[in-house]
């Protein structure tokens, strides 16, 4: 998206990201997508430009180190765009990007210290502490998906039992549905499924249970004001909402829980939170004026 300071936007493209044809080829098509999108509107001067990506990312050094999904290692992105648009370049993590969005535009707009938690594929969290989003000592905050709420439990992908993704995320859900005898499915397909068939009652129950406990762990050790939900799975909406809230409320004996939402974003998280990163590098501090498009 092209997004003047005051938070327009005056072009938006979408394009495939060619990950078949390997990581260099990715990095080329990124390179022609952002000088098109750059001249896409007549009489718009670039000012800044923000690019989020998967994966591991030194956002200093304007880096991404590396990504599973693309095969990239240590692509120097920000100098590359920086070379080609003569602007600086702001690179970030997606999700702490789709964070900084929240925090400005979101459901935790105007939120100092929230947890931003993405369901998908995988589930992956941006911490907000003070207004800012924390990176962790090796970059790593937020790993939320490989908690182990169930210690000793299954085992995931990162050679960890009992981790939040191998009970919560849309893959383990559809997964675990099908392992227990249910017809094989995406999650989207099992949600619409609940409260008529009792495996998938079963599985989203279990699914909940580990994330409002994995919420209650963020509550404890982050004190947040509010937690949103994105990804493709918060779209369940109040069959994931409701237990969810019902669940942390239980677990918290002492203390008020914090207030949970979806996020009203979607999809577009990323691209408004690299767009604020952008305007911020350039020196735009105001955003209240910005409205979703």
């Amino acid at each position: 998206m092209l997004i003047g300071p005051d938070g327009r936007v005056h072009a938006s493209a979408q394009a495939p990201t060619p990950v078949g044809d390997g990581p260099e080829a990715v990095v080329a098509a990124v390179r022609v997508f952002v000088r098109e999108l750059a001249g896409a509107a007549e009489g718009i001067v670039t000012a800044a430009a923000g690019v989020v990506v998967p994966g591991e990312v030194d956002a200093a050094a304007g880096i991404a180190r590396y990504s599973a999904n693309i095969g990239w290692r240590d692509v120097p992105l920000g100098a590359l765009l920086g070379e080609d648009l003569g602007v600086p370049v702001v690179v970030e993590h997606d999700v702490r990007a789709a964070g900084v969005a929240e925090v400005v535009l979101g459901s935790a707009r105007g939120a100092d210290d929230c947890v931003i938690v993405v369901i998908g594929t995988g589930i992956a969290a941006v911490l907000v502490s003070g207004g800012g989003p924390v990176h962790g000592a090796t970059g790593l905050a937020g790993e939320l998906g490989h908690i182990p709420v169930r210690p000793g439990g299954e085992i995931c992908a990162c050679g960890q039992r009992g981790c939040l993704e191998t009970y919560a995320s849309a893959g383990a859900i559809a997964r675990r549905y099908a392992r227990s005898g249910g017809e094989p499915s995406s999650a989207v397909e099992i949600v619409a499924r609940l409260r008529s068939d009792p495996i998938a009652d079963r599985i989203w129950a279990e699914a909940v249970d580990a994330l409002a406990d994995a919420v209650i762990i963020l509550t404890m050790t982050m004190d947040p004001s509010v937690v949103v939900l994105g990804g493709g799975l918060a779209q369940a909406g109040a069959v994931l909402l409701d237990p969810l809230r019902a669940g942390v409320a239980a677990g918290l004996t002492w203390r008020l829980p914090p207030r949970i939402e979806i996020s009203p974003l979607g999809a577009k998280a990323g691209r408004y939170g690299a767009a604020v990163l952008a305007w911020r590098s350039a020196g735009v501090t105001d955003f209240s004026a910005w409205t979703l498009e």
